[in-house]
């Protein structure tokens, strides 16, 4: 049987993404973005609705991304899901679903200040998620010369 986890958002930070280290050492970033959607109702009248999906990155990748993600900026941020369960100090039994993210592309911000960059998570032994072998050879493009009185600006 297959299965298939993976989530895709594109929207803006709440906040600053929140960095901290794990007591065995592991880097753990974790920020939340929203998205909106737009929609006309039955009555002919625009509505919105904002969604807010926490997000968890994991090290290498939380340190690279972590400086970069800013309040407000926009991000892309692909991953799967993944729920995680606790017990309050009520006694009662908490659940809380995010996204693992495992490749994050930084857009910049709205005022274009915030550097813009992109990050894809190194697979590791914690990484269930096996990336397929690509063929560099389609990536690799002819050098020919190019002759500068050719280029029409």
């Amino acid at each position: 049987m297959l299965n298939l986890n993976r989530a895709q958002v594109l929207g803006n930070l709440t906040k600053d993404a929140e960095m901290r280290y794990t007591p065995n050492g592991h880097a753990v970033a974790s920020f939340t973005v929203a998205t909106n959607r737009r929609w006309t109702g039955a009555d002919g009248v625009q509505q919105d609705a904002t969604e807010y999906h926490d997000i968890v990155v994991w090290g290498k990748l939380a340190e690279t991304v972590s400086p970069m993600l800013k309040k407000g900026g926009p991000a892309f941020v692909e991953g799967r899901l993944q729920t995680r369960s606790w017990e309050g100090q009520d006694g009662v039994k908490r659940y809380k679903t995010e996204i693992v993210g495992d490749n994050i592309i930084v857009l910049g911000s709205r005022s274009g200040s915030a550097p813009s960059g992109s990050a894809e998570m190194p697979e590791t032994s914690e990484n269930p998620i096996k990336n397929i072998a690509k063929d560099e050879s389609k990536d690799k493009v002819k050098e020919e010369e190019i002759d500068i009185e050719e280029i029409p600006f």
